[in-house]
């Protein structure tokens, strides 16, 4: 390699790097006001100029829709809370408070979009037609998933920190890809109808928004105009680290960072979140890249069941955020605006407790898979070394069987015996 071929330390072209930053800077620009919202806590409804069309579109039967779907999610939430309590989940992970921040933005969404959640957005699992009651199964231990992410467009939960980010992008450019050679068979057939264009949208919360991951994604994202929203819901606590310990500066911010929009949101505001969403979404879909949207909402409850949150913040706080319940306000509009009665409020309570008693009944009554799926279900194809473990675990098991046959000490008999010993003692 010669001299002149060698990489410059330098940027070469420092009037494009400007022309580029200039247009960036012209994209993005500074919000007029720090956070959308449109729907105040006191049930007052305003104004925005880039996001009151969206919301105008909005009739009384999709507002109503909005406050039966949070309504019914929450009760869903109560009743599974209820179900770990009785011994019957390992675990549960309690959404409410965010309720405006999920259906808000899993309305907004069309068939066509891909959703990839974490594992609290069971608000968006509702709104992307996910039976309530097989979400539970995974919640119960008796199944890797609980449905298919083909029949909805709503991928499994996913429990390590923002590992589901990347996938998002990756889908994502896999959808521009496939996008543009639909766009090519179009054109090449007139009496082909196009495929509706479509986007991901990926959800995280404040404290996966320090992983690394995400940082990767949005590179990716960026570097590849790719269709995607990031939809993060800082709900203020990563667990027990408040949101400041994550961040100095709106979260939003950071999509300045890499080249594309970032919009706050109020996140109990599922007015504002529906009309934020919307647009970001159309942005993803007509190529003009990725979106952040921080939706500013708030963990009313513990973490998980498995959390105390007493133990880290104070009661005060949790009141001042039941001020700003997304439940409450949206009711407040309704009957304002004469858009919803007593009788309305009293079905979607009767509604809930419906699906509350199904989801019950369905929990109840499943059953725990042979173990020997597990064994089956490793590889695609049969493989010697699984085999050979599955031989071990029955060969293991029927030991077991044998030594209670013949009246030994198995498992369960030499619990008894030491029961018997210890109340002699």
């Amino acid at each position: 390699m010669g001299a002149t071929h060698l990489p410059s330390t330098e940027f070469n072209g420092t009037a494009v790097d400007d022309q580029l930053e200039a247009e960036a800077e012209a994209r993005l620009g500074d919000p007029v006001e720090p956070m959308v919202q449109l729907l105040a806590p006191d049930g007052t409804l305003g104004t925005d100029p880039v996001f009151w069309p969206y919301a105008d579109r909005l009739d009384g039967d999709k507002l109503r829709g909005f406050y039966a779907d949070m309504a019914t999610i929450r009760r869903f939430d109560v009743e599974a809370t209820a179900l770990q309590r009785q011994g019957q989940l390992a675990l549960w992970v309690p959404l409410t408070g965010q309720e405006g921040a999920q259906i808000g933005s899993g309305r907004a969404s069309q068939p066509q979009d891909y959703i990839f959640p974490t594992y609290r957005e069971h608000g968006v699992a509702l709104t992307r037609n996910v039976d309530l009651a097989q979400l539970l199964r995974q919640f119960r231990g008796v199944s890797n998933g609980g449905w298919n992410p083909q029949d909805t467009n709503f991928h499994l939960y996913t429990l390590v920190l923002a590992a589901q980010t990347p996938h998002a992008v990756g889908y994502a450019m896999g959808i521009q890809r496939d996008q543009k050679m639909a766009a090519a068979a179009t054109d090449a057939a007139a009496d082909r109808p196009a495929e509706p264009k479509a986007a991901v949208m990926v959800y995280f919360g404040d404290g996966a928004s320090s992983e690394g991951d995400v940082h990767e994604s949005m590179v990716f994202a960026a570097s590849y105009n790719a269709p995607v929203v990031f939809f993060c819901q800082n709900n203020h606590w990563a667990i027990s680290v408040p949101s400041s310990v994550q961040t100095r500066i709106p979260l939003s911010n950071r999509a300045k960072g890499y080249g594309f929009p970032g919009i706050r949101v109020d996140g109990n505001d599922v007015i504002a979140v529906h009309a934020v969403t919307e647009w970001a979404l159309e942005h993803a879909r007509e190529g003009h890249g990725p979106v952040l949207i921080e939706a500013f909402t708030y963990r009313v409850g513990a973490h998980t069941t498995a959390d105390d949150p007493t133990k880290y913040r104070e009661s005060a706080e949790e009141t001042l955020w039941r001020a700003k319940d997304p439940l409450d306000r949206l009711e407040k509009y309704l009957r304002a605006q004469g858009l919803a009665d007593d009788a309305f409020f009293e079905q979607v309570k009767a509604d809930g407790d419906d699906l509350a008693a199904y989801v019950r009944k369905t929990t109840h009554d499943l059953e725990t898979p042979d173990i020997r799926t597990a064994f089956a279900n490793t590889y695609v194809e049969a493989h010697p070394l699984v085999a050979e473990e599955l031989a071990w675990f029955e060969e293991y098991s029927a030991g077991f069987a044998d030594e209670a046959d013949a009246g030994g000490a198995g498992p369960d008999r030499a619990k008894s015996d030491d029961a018997g010993t210890g109340a002699a003692r």
